[in-house]
Formats: C-alpha cells, sequence, structure tokens
C-alpha cells in the first residue's frame, strides 16, 4: 500500500481507498485517505 504524509496526524500512514489520479498538469499522483482520522491524504508521483 502506498504511503502519505497525513497533515492532521502528522506522520506518514498508509492509504485508505487508494486510487491513481492525474494532476491538472498530466503528472501522476495517489489520493485516498488516512486510516486514523479520515483526512485525505496525497502523493504525488506514486
Amino acid at each position: 500500500m502506498p504511503e502519505a504524509y497525513c497533515v492532521k496526524c502528522k506522520k506518514k500512514v498508509e492509504m485508505k481507498d487508494a486510487k491513481k489520479i492525474k494532476m491538472k498538469n498530466g503528472k501522476p499522483a495517489t489520493q485516498g485517505a488516512c486510516p486514523k482520522c479520515g483526512t485525505k491524504v496525497f502523493r504525488i508521483g506514486a
């Protein structure tokens, strides 16, 4: 599972419901949710 930094928890967490997306500029990214607090987490280029 991909990891991302959760701003609310202030640490790296494994993404829940991770999905690959494409940003406006065309670069790939992964978006998901923090398993502890439910905040959206985001990782560029993964």
